[in-house]
């Protein structure tokens, strides 16, 4: 399983992450929640940890969650895989 996202900071440069399962079973850890909930009791908060949990395992930023958020204009799933983008 794995969730894609697309991020848009609001210096407009677009992201694409895709949440896999070190991220997954973190955010279950977190929220005390299952990814297969997140259809149902989705925040956006949800998906904004999910990307900034993805960027930060991946060391693509060094800022708090709150911090990061600051950034972010506008998140939403994607259907593009980031590994699939040519």
């Amino acid at each position: 399983m794995k969730i894609n996202l697309r991020i848009e900071y609001t210096s407009g440069e677009p992201v694409e992450i895709s949440a896999t399962a070190p991220d997954l079973v973190a955010f279950e850890d977190k929220f005390n929640l299952s990814v297969t909930k997140l259809e149902t009791e989705m925040k956006v908060t949800h998906l904004l940890w999910l990307a900034w949990h993805y960027l930060s395992r991946k060391k693509l930023t060094d800022k708090e969650f709150d911090t990061w958020v600051e950034f972010v204009e506008t998140i939403e799933p994607s259907d593009i895989s980031p590994k699939s983008k040519g």
